[in-house]
């Protein structure tokens, strides 16, 4: 295994009400087992720039309150490093807005999911494409993750495979070639967090005809969810140990 630290691509915070419980790097790092020193944050949303891709394990793109489709500047600057080290074989791994970023980096398309919003814990179905994935391949045929998001990767990017589904998004998760995944769900939620960001939305969700009540009695615990960040950094490790890397 190799001792390469992480990067942590920030591209929002949670909700104010939720910033007691750290920052979503802070939730990613701690719920894919990293040490403290075992990750480096760039915090993108507040222009920082990305660093030179040589000399991480991995990286992991977070969450954001922002939507791709706005292509606000440093998203795009940051789509543009995605772009080259996915195409330089750096693992990646990217988390809803992450997800979505990955998607339109490698030439995909992100909307707003015409069935609407997705929130609560969910059941997602994996694909019979995820048969023999690294990361998908040793989960069960379905699993709990919990998701907040209005947009989605509605077009995959060429060479893409989709490997997992729920009932209001089609393509939940996708890998790209063998090294980049995307997941539109949040492995890094608690219980306590998915139940804070549907409070947090109370009002979007009355507008919406959405019964609050309702979807925070579907809140559960979803530790397989989880249990994906953490076979992407084992994963990512034991290809940095292998040398492994591959430029297109």
């Amino acid at each position: 295994m190799t001792n390469a630290p992480f990067l942590i691509i920030a591209t929002g915070d949670p909700a104010p009400e939720l910033r007691r419980y750290g920052c979503f790097a802070h939730w990613i790092r701690c719920a894919a087992g990293l040490e403290r020193d075992d990750a480096i944050v760039c915090r993108v949303l507040d222009g920082e720039a990305l660093p030179d891709r040589e000399g991480f394990a991995g990286v992991l793109v977070t969450g954001s309150g922002s939507m791709v489709t706005e292509r606000l500047d440093w998203s795009e600057r940051s789509a543009k490093w995605l772009h080259a080290a996915a195409h330089a074989g750096v693992p990646l791994f990217g988390i809803c807005y992450g997800h979505q970023l990955i998607a339109h980096a490698l030439g995909g398309e992100v909307a707003y999911n015409p069935v609407g919003r997705e929130i609560g814990t969910v059941r997602v179905e994996r694909l019979a494409e995820a048969e023999g994935d690294p990361l998908f391949g040793p989960h069960p045929p379905a699993f709990e993750a919990h998701a907040t998001h209005m947009q989605s990767v509605i077009r995959m990017p060429e060479g893409a495979v989709r490997l997992a589904r729920s009932d209001k998004d089609g393509c939940h998760a996708f890998r790209w070639r063998d090294r980049v995944w995307g997941v539109q769900f949040h492995p890094e939620f608690s219980t306590a967090m998915m139940h804070g960001y549907i409070d947090v939305r109370r009002e979007k969700l009355l507008h919406e005809g959405i019964d609050r009540h309702a979807v925070k009695r579907t809140v559960t615990a979803a530790p397989l969810a989880r249990r994906l960040l953490r076979r992407f950094v084992r994963h990512a490790r034991a290809l940095g140990a292998q040398g492994t890397a591959r430029p297109s």
